[in-house]
């Protein structure tokens, strides 16, 4: 409900801000500005033209220094860093051959390290590229409402994570919580929908990648290009797992911070002689305060936060992140691998990160980017160009030479090698999770969801029929012949293990299969990149349209994926036709929409991610799913009963790894709560009401921040005066530096506190254990 009433005030919120900024724009005069000194004075708008001629870009990377650093410094990094969370994962966790383990990182990820992971996965090269274009085209009003409406999203997503730790603490992939519930048709198409998010993410970064060495690198070409980012995604996902992606993630997170303070300090307080002129607060402000900004901006000002198609933007932003964050299962890989409390301050410390960055860089970017186009007399990027997101590159290339260029490219790159290192894993996980484990290779053959993979009986006992058996396999946690089997398998090979377990050995030796199966499948992947991206380079699609535009064809799902994990009367039948008739209605209202502009749908990628084609779209297709989902369920369902509701849930709790169960995981909270043999989602409820408490608590102030208090700031100005302009984007600077402090200390003393704790008590289990042996033997 937490989550329910939290979508409800954010609806309202976003109606009540867009009326009163219809109101604000309609009551005032458009037809004077304000100057440096505070008074009013006549309008000196002036218009600049796109730039038509021959490209302004100038790389000045040589390819082989691009290709030394991406080879051997980030792919040379990243594989020591694997190397070194691997040695953890062998001497200090003792869980390094546990499929579970590639997937989810142990389970027990520090809220700092989760905050920046989730920053990390949340900063798309899009976001330094497409920000700054977005505030080319409406003002300083584009970056702010797209940041506000990407931040309330990850300010949602602590209250439904919660929802998957306490209805199934054991699902590794969403589509898993589908197949339990609703079996094999609801599963398949969650199934396709995973692996859509997982192209369009994935799309988006290798378009973004594109743009980024085609401004800072000479001489490149497509085939070049992503073979280096096919390298950069798969450089560490075969030695490392998930775990790799959260350290790497640290270090991009660090890297981008830094830059971007680098940036920000050399090129605005403490300029060079030659880019004063271009670059000081005082010079931005003086060259775009005379610059007529596109229609929808309240005095034709790029200096004023109240712009239409800027609201509308930030609206398609929200709607864009939470279908993508929902839908995408490298997000809820990053979600699955902390525990609740961990993962719920974790998100809350992500969104205040990651404001910051597309603010801070966008509005520094774009404004010096405006005032060198102001004193030129024309755009210096073509409009092509700015769609595809040259902006930032650009900039920081003119103006900084070949270190503003490698500042950039070492920035992006990670970037890209974090996210898209995390989609190798999410396409990989649903290929052994659902599909491989579920139909093509199955330990046992027609079993039930919620049976036992080890003895084929029911695991759930509220859906024990006459006809059936209720498993009694005992725990692995437990079992004195695993813990044999343990230590032997630490001194075999992977190609020749012995297991003397006769419950849980065979189903050891197939997970043994499986993990030698899931390196095949990241390399595949991996190699499939780079077909993928020559194809998707042919067709024409920009940064934009790719950002934006494909959304339309998972934002239909953010029903039917909640009310699986959160609704008990949802049925198989909601979920299906709710996704199915709303992407069908998103799709329609994108091309009506988008046929009405200039040019039709044969200026396809133009006018289909138009802000009124993106917003009917989106808007349709969420509340077409709703209302279909909702209703459809309502008229299908059995539940009458609490008792009903927990057995629905009672399906998706049956969800676990025999060898690696969840219970081993919240060991020390089961303890605390005497939660006896069966789990349920009421106990699981209780031991994380404090993480219920923070996820509502933190979550209501902070949106109130978001969605209140830094609107109604913002939209109290009409055009920025200079003393106005000068105090917002210091206060983002300084943010930004002090964000930058945060990064870099607080994770690693984190991470390095849990390490030590871990040695310490492993010290007294190999104690216990070594009598536990002896014991047996004898």
């Amino acid at each position: 409900m937490l989550l329910e009433d939290h979508m409800e005030v954010k609806i309202l919120l976003c109606i009540a801000l867009t009326l009163s900024f219809i109101w604000c724009t309609a009551s005032q005069s458009t037809d004077s500005i304000t100057n440096k000194d505070g008074h009013e004075e006549e309008s000196c708008k002036v218009s600049i033209e796109y730039h038509t001629g021959k490209s302004n870009i100038s790389p000045t990377i040589p390819k082989s220094h691009v290709a030394l650093l991406l080879m051997l410094g980030f792919c040379g990094f990243s594989l020591l860093i694997a190397g070194g969370y691997r040695s953890l994962r062998k001497y200090i966790f003792h869980d390094d051959q546990s499929l579970d383990t590639v997937f989810d990182a142990g389970g027990r990820v520090s809220f700092s390290l989760t905050a920046v992971t989730v920053t990390s996965q949340l900063l798309w090269p899009a976001d330094f590229l497409q920000s700054s274009t977005l505030t080319s085209k409406s003002g300083l009003g584009g970056s702010l409402w797209m940041a506000i409406g990407i931040v309330v999203d990850i300010l949602l997503f602590p209250t439904l994570s919660l929802y998957l730790k306490t209805r199934a603490p054991g699902a590794k992939t969403f589509p898993q919580i589908a197949y339990a519930r609703f079996g094999k048709a609801a599963h398949i198409l969650f199934c396709i929908l995973a692996l859509v998010a997982n192209l369009i993410v994935t799309t988006s970064m290798l378009l973004a990648g594109k743009s980024t060495l085609e401004v800072l690198s000479l001489d490149t070409n497509n085939e070049f290009i992503y073979l280096m980012m096919a390298v950069l995604f798969g450089s560490y996902c075969m030695v490392g797992g998930l775990g790799t992606t959260f350290y790497i993630s640290y270090f991009n997170t660090a890297l981008t911070f830094i830059t971007v303070t680098v940036y920000v300090l050399y090129t605005t307080f403490y300029p060079s002689d030659e880019i004063k002129s271009l670059s000081t607060i005082e010079s931005m402000y003086n060259s775009t305060s005379c610059l007529k900004a596109p229609k929808g901006n309240f005095g034709d000002s790029y200096l004023t936060f109240r712009t239409t198609s800027g609201v509308i933007y930030g609206v398609v932003l929200l709607f864009m992140a939470t279908s993508i964050s929902f839908c995408d299962q490298a997000n809820w890989q990053s979600r699955i691998a902390a525990k609740p409390t961990q993962g719920v301050l974790g998100f809350f410390l992500a969104a205040y990160m990651w404001f910051v960055i597309p603010t801070a860089l966008s509005f520094t970017a774009t404004m010096t980017y405006l005032s060198m186009s102001a004193q030129n007399g024309s755009h210096l990027l073509t409009e092509a160009e700015i769609d595809n997101g040259y902006i930032t590159p650009f900039v920081m290339n003119y103006l900084m030479g070949q270190t503003g260029g490698y500042l950039l490219l070492t920035m992006l790159m990670m970037a890209l090698m974090s996210t898209g290192s995390g989609e190798v894993m999410s396409v990989s996980s649903i290929i052994v999770y659902d599909i491989y484990k579920t139909y093509i290779n199955p330990f046992r053959k027609g079993l039930k969801p919620t049976s036992c993979v080890l003895c084929g009986h029911e695991k759930v006992i509220e859906l024990l029929t006459e006809d059936a058996q209720l498993c009694e396999c005992p725990s692995s946690i437990d079992c004195a012949d695993c813990l044999i089997d343990i230590q032997n398998r630490q001194n075999n090979s992977l190609e020749s293990p012995s297991y003397v377990c006769k419950i849980h050995g065979d189903y050891r030796k197939y997970e043994d299969g499986l993990l030698r199966y899931k390196s095949w499948c990241m390399m595949w992947v991996i190699i499939a990149i780079v077909p993928y991206g020559l194809i998707i380079s042919e067709t024409g699609m920009n940064v934009n349209w790719a950002t934006l535009g494909s959304q339309v064809l998972t934002s239909p799902f953010l029903w039917p994926l909640f009310l699986t994990i959160a609704w008990p009367k949802a049925t198989s039948a909601g979920v299906i036709s709710g996704g199915i008739i709303g992407t069908l209605t998103s799709i329609t209202g994108m091309l009506v929409v988008g046929s009405s502009y200039e040019g039709g749908l044969s200026n396809f990628y133009v006018n289909t991610a138009k802000d009124y084609s993106l917003l009917t779209a989106m808007v349709s297709g969420f509340v077409v799913s709703g209302v279909v989902c909702f209703f459809v369920s309502l008229c299908t369902n059995k539940i009458k009963t609490d008792d009903d509701a927990e057995k629905e849930w009672a399906k998706t709790m049956s969800i676990d790894n025999p060898l690696n169960p969840y219970r081993l995981v919240y060991e020390e909270e089961l303890k605390a709560v005497d939660a006896g043999k069966i789990i349920t989602s009421k106990i699981m409820d209780k031991i994380f009401k404090k993480a219920r408490i923070y996820a509502a608590v933190g979550g209501t102030i902070s949106l109130l921040i978001f969605l209140v208090v830094i609107p109604s700031i913002a939209l109290s100005f009409e055009v920025l005066n200079f003393d106005q302009f000068s105090t917002w984007l210091k206060t983002f600077q300084i943010y930004c530096f002090i964000c930058t402090i945060i990064v870099v200390v607080l994770p690693p003393f984190e991470e390095g506190l849990q390490i030590w704790r871990h040695y310490k008590k492993n010290k007294t289990k190999n104690i216990n254990d070594s009598t536990k042996l002896s014991g047996i033997r004898l």
